[in-house]
């Protein structure tokens, strides 16, 4: 009686899986989650039916997609408890994270949806905001986050972050950096202007403002 050797997934099968995954972290991070799955089987040149063999609904793909943000996101809030100074952690998150979400409309739009198929995508969310919500209770001991933030702020922070509509993907960046300095003198108990990041040339610009 011989074992049963694991079944090893054939290369093509593999190949179509990565192109699937590269499509739709590219469609995600230009359009947000509204992509239509039949657009992300079309770039990725695959039929519709290997799309939903590999992953059967959006919430599985946007999981999978996204993984690499949330590690980085983990990462980001994990170097911001560890900070000895609860501001300056509560500071460095609140950039990093507006840069991250700035790179990928997507993830921003999955971060704050309520996907309850992608069990590990909401166990990886949550995670996240309750060690925010810890270090903002840090920072709040120090008496410079004002002490009526709440997480809510933090969810407003980057929709808004995700609505800005910049030239070119260095200016996304640029503006939400701004951005972020803006939000952290607004979450700042006691007013301190500092200088603000350069500003970025958005892609569109109101009348009768200046730059």
């Amino acid at each position: 009686m011989t074992d049963r050797l694991p079944r090893i997934p054939r290369s093509d099968a593999l190949d179509n899986r990565e192109r699937i995954l590269e499509a739709a972290r590219a469609l995600f991070a230009t359009e947000g989650l509204n992509v239509p799955l039949r657009e992300v089987a079309r770039r990725a040149g695959v039929g519709p039916a290997t799309l939903y063999r590999h992953f059967p609904t959006k919430e599985i793909l946007a999981t999978e997609a996204f993984a690499d943000q949330m590690r980085a996101c983990h990462a980001v809030v994990d170097d911001g408890l560890a900070d000895p100074d609860p501001w300056h952690g509560f500071c460095s998150v609140i950039e990093k994270i507006c840069e991250l979400h700035s790179r990928d409309r997507g993830f921003t739009a999955a971060f704050v949806s309520a996907f309850p198929k992608a069990v590990d995508f909401t166990a990886d969310r949550d995670y996240a905001l309750k060690a925010i919500a810890e270090l903002a209770g840090r920072a709040k001991d120090t008496g410079k986050l004002r002490p009526d933030f709440v997480l809510d702020d933090l969810i407003l922070m980057l929709m808004a972050n995700n609505g800005i509509q910049a030239a070119s993907a260095a200016a996304q960046v640029a503006a939400s950096r701004r951005f972020a300095a803006l939000a952290i003198q607004a979450f700042r108990a006691v007013p301190e202007p500092s200088p603000l990041p350069p500003v970025a040339r958005l892609a569109l610009v109101m009348p009768g403002l200046t730059r």
